[in-house]
Order: C-alpha cells, then structure tokens, then sequence
C-alpha cells in the first residue's frame, strides 16, 4: 500500500470492511499484495453462482421485458450479456476457462456484423466491441484503423443519437447483422469519448486497454491523447454533455469518465507527469470523503453504498499504477 500513502486518507479499512468476499480478496491481492487463493475461489460465491445459473442455453442472458427494440434496431439481450460479463469478469475474476464464458463468447460472435464489430447495444451505431484472441476478428485491425483515423479527434466514430439506419437486422441475435453504421460528414465528423472508453470485459479492445501491441500503435496513442485532451470538457452526446459527467463513476466500469480515462491512460504507459494525466489525479488526491473513498454522483441508497466501495478499489487501483 505504500504507494498509496500520498492519499490524505488511507481508504484500505473502508474497503476491508465491506461486507463484500469479492472486493476484500481483490483488495487484499492488488492493493495490499497479499498471498490468496486462486481467483476461482470467487466463482462459487453466491452472487456469482446467481449470475452464471440466469445465463440462456444460447449463452446470452436475457434482459427484463423486452429482448428487442426494433424501432431502436436495439438487441437488448446483448446489452445483458455484455453488462453480465462485465460483472463475472471484472468482480469475479473469470476468464475464458469458464464454459459460462466461452457459451458468451460464441452467442456475441452470432451479432458479429460483416465490417467485424458486434452491434445491436445502441441501436446499429457502429461498435468495435470485440474479444481478442479468436480467429474470426480478422476485421479487427482495420476496425482500429477506423478508430483511429477520425479526422481530427482520433476518438472511436459513433453517430449521433437517433441517427440510425437499418438494411437488415436479426432481432434475436441470431444470424450476423447488416446493419449499417452511418459515417459521419468528413466535412464535420465526430468523436466521442463515451465510446472510446466504454468498458467492456477486460479481454474486449473497444476499451484502450493495454495488451502488448496496442502502445505500439500510433492510432490507438492518438486516440489516447485524445481522449486525455478532452478532459473535464464537455462531450457531444446530449445525455453527458455536462463536464460533471466525468465525475460521474461506476465500478465495474460503464460509461466513460475521469477514472476510466485515467486507468486507460496508465495501461497505455502514459507518464504521470503529462498535464492532462496531472490534473486528472489531482482530482482524487483532493476530493476524498472524510472515509478515504469518493463519491460516485450515483446517490446513497445500498446499490450506490456498493458501487461507491467498489469505486473506491478502482480509484486505488489506478492510483497505485501511477505513482
């Protein structure tokens, strides 16, 4: 932990003392290096046993109400099983040993599109949300060409809200789609870090999350300080368009903000002394709450007091990449 002692607060009690087998393991691993017992301890805890028995025989899970938005082009299972393996992933720690996972795996390449993103979460906007390491993202370098091509911003393309077009689409997820993401104007063209960031499981690249080629690539480092740039400013997407929207954080990560940006940054190998990546920590180094955590902009009910924790272990886990 010592290189967190530039906190005013060490927020390690907190944290411990949390009612949670899952964030006492991983904060006793990654913050305090302690010797545990292999992760798989985790996958038969009860929250996590609750999870993997809700998944589908296609390998998806299935999202309350509605499977399918077609006015929205919106595959809302999808948007399940991606929120689902977060969670499995990033609280759980499961890999790609879990038949649970393995099933997902195959139910996201059935949404595959033929351009190789997996689309149908926001409607048809083009998605470069993909796993590594498998055979059938061979589109996936020129996906990050995309990426990083954007005139003048290096942020991932998405459209604008509302702006969607369908030429066929497969409501249940099954067959690839063809849907086709709409180009922005080359004369006004767009970058969002909502999309640049958003998480995925730690194996997915839509995230800049490091593996060891990526901070070899000149793209995927112009759209880094693109996002680095972009900072506490305002974004294009009406529903986070308020700079507070950086302050605004989840654990596992969803949308983008301050902490995703900086944790992407730090895989990236970005150093600490960079003035956008400066002023970024010095947000946390001064906004702790009197109990070494931070508030999320999510709250105080149980489900906010949980992710406010978890939070917290993102926030350390950051930091202590840092220093």
């Amino acid at each position: 932990m010592q290189k967190l002692d530039m906190l005013a607060i060490d927020p390690l009690p907190v944290l411990l003392a949390w009612d949670d087998a899952a964030l006492g393991y991983l904060a006793r691993r990654d913050l305090l290096e302690e010797p545990v017992a292999p992760v798989e301890i985790l996958w038969e805890t009860k929250a996590a046993l609750k999870l993997t028995q809700a998944q589908q025989p296609d390998g998806s899970w299935r999202y309350p109400g509605k499977s399918y938005d077609a006015q929205a082009v919106t595959n809302y299972n999808l948007l399940e099983t991606y929120r689902s393996l977060r969670i499995l992933v990033e609280v759980f720690g499961f890999h790609r040993a879990y038949p649970a996972l393995q099933k997902a795996a195959e139910y996201l390449f059935l949404c595959q599109t033929d351009e190789g993103d997996i689309r149908g979460i926001i409607g048809n906007q083009y998605m470069p949300l993909l796993p590594r390491r498998d055979p059938r993202i061979a589109h996936q370098g020129r996906i990050w060409r995309r990426l990083a091509g954007r005139e003048g911003a290096g942020l991932a393309a998405c459209d604008a809200p509302g702006r969607r077009r369908m030429d066929r689409s497969c409501p249940d997820g099954h067959g690839k789609t063809k849907n086709k993401r709409i180009l922005a104007e080359r004369a006004n063209p767009t970058g969002s870090f909502k999309i640049t960031r958003t998480p995925c499981y730690r194996d997915g690249p839509a995230r800049l999350r490091c593996s060891p080629s990526l901070p070899q690539r000149s793209g995927v480092i112009a759209a880094a300080n693109a996002l680095k740039s972009r900072l506490f400013q305002a974004a294009k997407y009406n529903d986070r368009k308020a700079p507070i929207s950086w302050l605004k954080f989840q654990s596992p990560f969803w949308w983008s903000n301050l902490l995703t940006a900086l944790d992407t940054l730090s895989w990236l190998g970005f150093d600490r002394q960079v003035a956008d990546v400066t002023k970024g920590l010095d947000w946390f180094f001064s906004n702790q709450s009197p109990d070494g955590l931070w508030e999320t902009g999510y709250g105080s009910g149980k489900g906010a007091q949980e992710n406010r924790h978890w939070v917290g272990l993102a926030v350390c886990r950051v930091l202590k990449r840092w220093m």
